[in-house]
């Protein structure tokens, strides 16, 4: 099958290539225009099935007012202000600037019935706060946009005014990630540039996989904006395409050329030594790829947009990744031939003998750890597990206004807020009654009593019509929303028995339900992981034990991370501020990237076990040989992997910071510690069991023709090329 493609894509190689550079043309004229479709809304991060987000509609429909929208103005005063004074002309001026938006509903400063919570403590400042209808993501920047520039052009405002609440907070979230993104790019292109040709020894060669992440990120960024057209995209898939779209290619480049070279110094330029590579490197990016793409694709089972935006994301980019791999560079190596070896400094370019070394070095590792296996196995276990121990206090945390950097307004204020401020009078837990036709007024009060009585809150408001069916309490926490004492006090508010059905919504209550809805859909998408890694891992191997072996390494792996996650942001370690916790969805996706590139680099030297086995080496051999011919491969595409994807540890956001940092400490533990340590001592300690697989399973799998997809072994009396072809360009 892979033989045929090559030998395809050699014949065809100037059609391919045309066809790939006409694709590419198109989507990126296609998919250029993606950004502007991407939704950057706190409902990204909702389960649309969830009671919190039912309340926020009731109220909607009853009210015209959005809960999880909204603006906050504060306004810095020239003297002390009190709850009986006239407001300042800068207050007046806040309030009407406020009044005069389409899209605000109600207006509440401090001279506001109950407004005096909204006054610093040392009176030094006040908030006015503006309830707005429902607006899209083009909407609210629009309208941020305007309202900084309305405040700049107002002298009383000028200098003394800072934007902030939920609306302006997330989009300034947007606008500092895309910057973020943009530097992190900026970055780490030239570092991989420089990398990849100490790596490839040669310009030319070096420039080959880099070409492939371009490609593939212009393709992404068209893939997603043909799903723009069917469902909410969250902007942070960007994030996720840059670097795992670089990264992959890199992988999935580093994999193919490094062949390739093997078997033009073996066989010199021309289509046998193609159809050898994607015989060999072809098939094996294939089946790594597509385990990728199931752990990403197990994120579509959680109900959030974002999660299942990056799900979708990530797939589109491993398939991206993988077309290009497999269509694309063939047919560019056919075209370059011996040419791929050009630019390449005497000095720096890869001699058999150097070759050699490196091979030797992994292999040496490879003969040490299996002579003691049981030991090595067991250091390697207790050491990742060392790492994962701080797991164990792991804490949870949102994101919002507070966690942009203080030189932006909304972070400017969410820090004010919640340093000078008594009470969250701006964000207060939302209770919708659903009473029926006919409520009992004194049951209501009588509730809203037991709810004033919860510890950590600190006002109840009277309950308050909605509708011909629903009324509304609003109850003020004493802590900032995502703050412990406020998530313990919505908890124990949850617990109250109400007189009728009830729905929470709110700051704290959004994220509560969210961390619910992820807890709930964990098993599923655990799941759907568990077994397509499985199907996928015996399709390649034909072995059941193998792929029981990967998840266990995968787990331990992923747990380290998490660990090492925990011990730096929420412990706050290695110059990072300590966090109240990490974000909520940072491990969920941190598991599914570092789950699906750990079973990506386990088939890459699975694939050259086999080999060496069906060459005719005993079990111990193979997996020496294995690790000797793929140690330098994997730990440079780790390497390399790692520069975009850690390039995002640089972002002022902590959440990215996360996300960026734990991917890519994932892939170094495993490219090192499970890969050097952990797999040939359990390969050596099981032998021959590895490969065992009960006689049905056996029997399917060569009922399938699974075993037709790979390389055929070499053969001794396959002709050697004449000598002046290994300095000949294919033709």
């Amino acid at each position: 099958m892979f033989s045929a493609l090559g030998s395809a894509l050699h014949r065809r190689r100037i059609a391919v290539l045309l066809l790939a550079l006409l694709v590419t043309v198109l989507a990126t004229l296609y998919g250029g225009t993606v950004s502007e479709k991407l939704t950057n809304s706190l409902s990204d991060y909702d389960d649309p099935g969830g009671g919190n987000v039912a309340a926020r509609e009731i109220i909607g429909r009853a009210t015209g007012i959005d809960p999880q929208q909204g603006y906050l103005l504060l306004v810095e005063t020239d003297e002390p202000v009190g709850a009986g004074d006239t407001p300042p002309t800068a207050v007046t001026a806040a309030a009407e600037l406020l009044r005069s938006r389409p899209e605000v509903e109600r207006v509440t400063d401090y001279t506001s019935e109950g407004g005096s919570a909204l006054i610093a403590r040392d009176g030094s400042s006040t908030l006015v706060v503006a309830d707005v209808r429902a607006m899209t993501d083009q909407e609210s920047r629009t309208a941020e946009e305007q309202l900084q520039q309305a405040i700049e052009d107002d002298p009383d405002l000028r200098d003394r005014t800072s934007l902030g609440g939920a609306t302006p907070g997330h989009v300034q979230v947007g606008q500092v990630s895309d910057e973020d993104l943009a530097q992190a790019e900026l970055l780490s292109l030239p570092v991989i540039l420089v990398l990849l040709f100490l790596v490839f020894r040669g310009l030319v060669a070096a420039l080959v996989p880099l070409l492939g992440g371009i490609v593939s990120l212009l393709l992404t960024m068209a893939g997603l904006r043909v799903a723009t057209d069917f469902m909410n995209v969250s902007a942070g898939a960007m994030s996720l395409a840059f670097a795992l779209g670089l990264g992959l290619s890199i992988d999935f480049g580093l994999l193919i050329v490094s062949r390739y070279r093997d078997e033009l110094a073996e066989h010199g330029p021309g289509a046998h030594a193609l159809r050898r590579t994607v015989a060999t490197a072809g098939r094996t990016v294939l089946f790594s790829a597509l385990t990728v793409a199931a752990a990403l694709a197990s994120l579509t089972a959680f109900p959030q947009p974002y999660l299942r935006s990056m799900g979708l994301a990530g797939v589109i980019t491993v398939v991206s990744a993988a077309l290009f791999a497999l269509l694309g560079l063939p047919a560019f190596l056919a075209v370059l031939g011996n040419r791929v070896n050009s630019l390449a400094p005497r000095r720096r370019q890869r001699t058999a003998d150097s070759a050699r070394a490196a091979e030797g070095r992994w292999h040496r590792i490879a003969r040490t750890v299996m002579r003691r296996p049981a030991v090595f196995a067991l250091l390697a276990t207790v050491l990742l597990l060392l790492i994962a121990s701080p797991l164990t206090g792991v804490r949870f945390t949102g994101v919002d206004a507070t966690s942009l950097p203080e030189e932006t307004s909304a972070g400017q204020v969410a820090a004010v807020v919640s340093r000078d401020y008594d009470v969250q009078s701006a964000s207060p837990l939302q209770i919708v009654l659903d009473t029926g036709d006919s409520p009992d007024p004194a049951r209501l009060d009588d509730y809203a009593e037991r709810v004033g009585e919860v510890e950590g809150v600190d006002a109840v408001g009277a309950p308050a019509r909605l509708d011909d069916r629903h009324w509304r309490i609003d109850a003020v926490l004493t802590d900032d929303p995502l703050a412990d004492p406020a998530l313990d006090a919505v908890d124990a508010v949850q617990d109250v028995t109400a007189p009728y059905p009830a729905r929470f919504a709110g700051a704290t209550a959004d994220f509560l339900a969210q961390r619910a809805s992820i807890a709930d859909s964990l098993p599923l998408a655990g799941g759907i992981l568990a077994v397509v890694t499985l199907l996928l891992l015996f399709a390649f191997s034909g072995s059941v034990v193998l792929p029981l072996k990967a998840l266990v390494m995968n787990l331990l792996s992923t747990g380290a991370a998490f660990g090492f996650l925990v011990w730096v942001f929420q412990d706050g370690n290695l110059g990072f501020a300590a966090q109240s916790g990490l974000e909520t969805t940072t491990p969920v996706l941190v598991f599914a990237i570092a789950f699906g590139l750990s079973t990506d680099y386990n088939v890459f030297l699975l694939s050259r076990i086999k080999e060496a086995r069906a060459q005719g080496m005993d079990d111990r051999s193979a997996v020496a040989h294995g690790l000797a011919r793929t140690g330098s491969i994997v730990t440079s595409a780790a390497l390399l992997f790692c520069v975009p994807v850690g390039a995002l540890a640089l972002s002022r956001l902590v959440f990215i910071q996360e996300l960026g940092l734990g991917a890519a400490f994932a892939v170094l533990i495993d490219a090192t510690i499970v890969r050097a340590l952990l797999v040939p001592s359990l390969m050596a300690l099981l032998g021959r069991a590895n490969w065992w697989a009960p006689s049905p399973l056996r029997a399917l799998h060569r009922t399938l023709r699974l075993d037709r997809m790979e390389p055929p072994a070499p053969t001794p009396d396959t002709p050697a090329p004449a000598p002046e072809m290994t300095k000949t360009p294919a033709p």
